[in-house]
């Protein structure tokens, strides 16, 4: 299966960032400043396939404004995901937007924006079904495992993962995933994972991210930097 994105993108390393068709995407946390934002991403974007705007506090025009930053830094649009704000996915004409169950409605934003890569935010095999019926290019299902953006919550669990998996719609893991367990999301048949604090928040975010890439490469030695 091709990558959601539609090309094998490269860095200047030469490491593919679909790294065996598995892919690696980042969200952001709504918290950290957008110039440590773009500092971490400017470090790593050659080796992940994309960075995802979550930033609901912001103003469409802070929005605007942080991916200006992000370009500045030479960070390519066909990497740059916003969440939510089709309009300033449009504006920039970033690569895609990724919709939550307050969003506009999936069928209607693929009917009229068919230029973006279209992203639905799901929790269930049920809700999965209605985002391929909808055209949506892919589903970030979550959280998969304990998370400390949703503390208390029952995580999802690999099961469900698996079944969701079986639709013909690439699924994108979320959700407390680490080196340690994203081999056992891919067993699941998930088509990469996204991770947040698993970087960001890293003491060594380009480390963490070499050590993600590893398992997706299929290293046994998964916390094996490269």
């Amino acid at each position: 299966m091709p990558s959601i994105f539609g090309i094998c993108l490269k860095g200047g390393t030469g490491i593919s960032t679909s790294i065996k068709d598995k892919e690696l995407h980042i969200i952001s946390n709504g918290k950290m400043p957008i110039e440590q934002l773009c500092e971490i991403v400017s470090e790593i974007h050659s080796y992940i396939t994309a960075i995802h705007l979550r930033e609901k506090q912001k103003t469409a025009q802070e929005l605007f404004q942080a991916v200006q930053r992000l370009t500045n830094e030479n960070i390519p649009l066909s990497k740059i995901i916003i969440n939510d704000r089709v309009d300033v996915a449009c504006v920039i004409r970033a690569r895609g937007v990724q919709l939550a169950f307050h969003s506009l409605d999936a069928a209607l934003v693929k009917e009229n924006f068919p230029q973006l890569l279209l992203g639905n935010s799901i929790h269930s095999y049920e809700e999965g079904q209605q985002a391929k019926e909808n055209g949506a290019d892919y589903v970030l299902y979550g959280h998969v495992f304990p998370s400390q953006s949703k503390p208390g919550k029952t995580p999802k669990g690999l099961e469900e993962l698996a079944r969701l998996t079986q639709l013909d719609i690439p699924v994108i893991a979320i959700g407390g995933i680490t080196p340690e367990n994203t081999g056992q999301v891919l067993q699941a048949g998930s088509k990469g994972i996204a991770v947040m604090s698993g970087v960001l928040d890293a003491h060594d975010p380009l480390a963490a991210v070499k050590a993600y890439l590893n398992v997706l490469n299929g290293d046994e030695q998964s916390g094996k930097i490269i």
